[in-house]
């Protein structure tokens, strides 16, 4: 599941991210993203940046992609998607996904699939490669 302070909740946000963010299209989903960036100037004011935790992710699914039972199914994949991929995104991000009507019949490793592709389009993909321990295999 996909923790709190991963998730966008005010309009201000969606809005600055899906307006002043880069965007990329897919089959089934469209991407915004919007990299923050740190302004020291910026950090006594009250619109500076207080993160907790890692990239955040908004979700806009509309009546288009389907009924409630749907959009909520839809809803719920893409949070388990993002709680997978959090890890592979600079923790500066905020991406807001648009499900498009696809969405609802597209499975799970698709919409993933899908999802990867447009962050690594963004070129915010996989920063940070996992840490080997010594002595386990490669």
């Amino acid at each position: 599941m996909l923790p709190e302070s991963y998730r966008l909740h005010r309009r201000a946000d969606f809005s600055r991210t899906v307006r002043r963010g880069r965007r990329t299209g897919r089959r089934d989903l469209v991407v915004h993203a919007f990299v923050h960036t740190v302004d020291p100037a910026a950090e006594a004011t009250e619109d500076a940046l207080v993160r907790v935790g890692g990239p955040r992710f908004g979700l806009i699914v509309s009546k288009a992609v389907g009924n409630a039972v749907i959009r909520h199914r839809v809803a719920r994949r893409l949070r388990h998607i993002c709680a997978e991929v959090g890890d592979e995104i600079p923790v500066e991000a905020d991406i807001v996904i648009r499900a498009l009507p696809g969405a609802a019949t597209a499975d799970s490793a698709e919409l993933l699939r899908q999802l990867r592709g447009a962050v690594r389009k963004l070129g915010l993909g996989a920063v940070a490669q996992p840490a080997v321990r010594s002595g386990e295999p490669v």
